[in-house]
């Protein structure tokens, strides 16, 4: 943790970085192009934020009404400074811009699902002001949570297609800033996995809250519609079956392993953080499907609670989550369905926990 301001200083985009290597790397310019200056402005935000947290954020103020969202989408009209010009605020009616609309519903999505599935107020849980920047940048082929607002690209029209079409992207960054005031995992190894998988845990929450799905319904695949029709895929991540979300010449394949036998043991993306998060994420799923229902009530509060309950360390591993859920499913649920569903999954894709066999229930 930074001493000075308390928080790690993440900065969190939704595209890896394995993936904008690969398109910078290709033959076509106008893949290649987009793809280093993405590259060059995601290095030089990453800075910004370990300067900002150098210095210190001052704490938010409390809200007046907590239990509101308090929204305000903003045009960086192809720019780089943030926030840019206000364009939407809360209450404001719809406008023109389909891209500032879908932001602003996207922000709210993310906040009902947490107010009203978890009793938590905004991403702070004192009601923070929930602030994003849209048409950032030329061709910017990213989204990402800066520890202070959301900031959205166009895409390259090639490759991504604007990224506030999925409304998953939208709650994944923001969940950035749930685990951010909470748990603070260390963007690296597996905390980092860890902090990456909960936000896609989350953000797909998110969608199937808002789409009133239930756990057999869902598609369970994070920032479908966000690949343009030349690309061989159908998103960037599937929680149900991790290295499957695309196969394309130019992307290449998905490398997400499902279990521990194909973790992945890279310097590269600190430590693998989106790769290796397909382990825990497929877990997630596996909980989610063996409960059914509605995936964000017994199984989503289980990992709710894990991540703001306090015993959750910055520095994480697979195996200390892992055997939080485990009991706090016996006590959130005693010995039932829940336990088991958790105990299984876990031992599915070959993370241990104090008990993984049938002697912990």
């Amino acid at each position: 943790m930074n001493a000075d301001a308390g928080f790690e200083p993440v900065f969190c985009t939704i595209v890896p970085p394995h993936v904008l290597d690969r398109l910078a790397r290709a033959e076509d310019p106008a893949l290649s192009g987009p793809a280093r200056r993405t590259l060059e402005r995601d290095a030089l935000e990453r800075t910004r934020r370990r300067t900002t947290a150098a210095l210190g954020a001052p704490a938010p103020a409390d809200a007046a009404e907590p239990d509101r969202p308090r929204r305000t989408v903003h045009d960086a009209r192809h720019g780089r400074d943030l926030p840019g010009r206000k364009v939407r605020g809360e209450g404001d009616e719809p406008g023109k811009d389909a891209t500032v609309n879908r932001a602003y519903t996207g922000l709210g999505a993310t906040f009902e699902l947490f107010l009203k599935a978890y009793r938590r107020r905004s991403v702070d849980d004192r009601g923070l002001p929930l602030v994003a920047t849209v048409h950032y940048d030329e061709d910017y082929n990213n989204a990402f949570w800066n520890g202070e607002q959301m900031v959205f690209g166009d895409g390259d029209g090639e490759i991504f297609l604007d990224f506030t079409v999925p409304v998953d992207v939208i709650g994944h960054e923001l969940a950035h800033g749930v685990t951010q005031y909470s748990a603070n995992l260390t963007y690296s190894g597996q905390p980092g996995a860890l902090n990456e998988s909960l936000s896609d845990v989350f953000g797909s929450l998110v969608k199937q809250y808002a789409l009133g799905q239930t756990a057999g319904e869902a598609d369970w695949l994070i920032g479908a519609g966000l690949l343009a029709p030349r690309v061989t895929g159908e998103a960037l991540r599937s929680m149900k079956e991790p290295g499957t979300a695309y196969d394309d010449d130019v992307l290449g394949k998905d490398p997400q392993p499902a279990t521990m036998d194909g973790y992945v043991d890279t310097h590269d993306d600190n430590g693998g953080v989106h790769i290796n998060s397909g382990i825990p994420n497929h877990a997630f799923y596996l909980v989610a499907k063996a409960l059914g229902g509605y995936a964000w009530e017994r199984a989503g509060q289980i990992w709710y609670d894990v991540l703001t309950g306090g015993e959750l360390s910055s520095e994480a591993g697979f195996a200390d989550f892992a055997r939080l859920t485990v009991a706090r499913a016996r006590t959130a649920f005693g010995r039932g369905e829940e336990l088991q569903a958790v105990l299984k999954a876990w031992q599915q894709v070959g993370v241990e926990t104090e008990g993984n066999g049938s002697s912990a229930a």
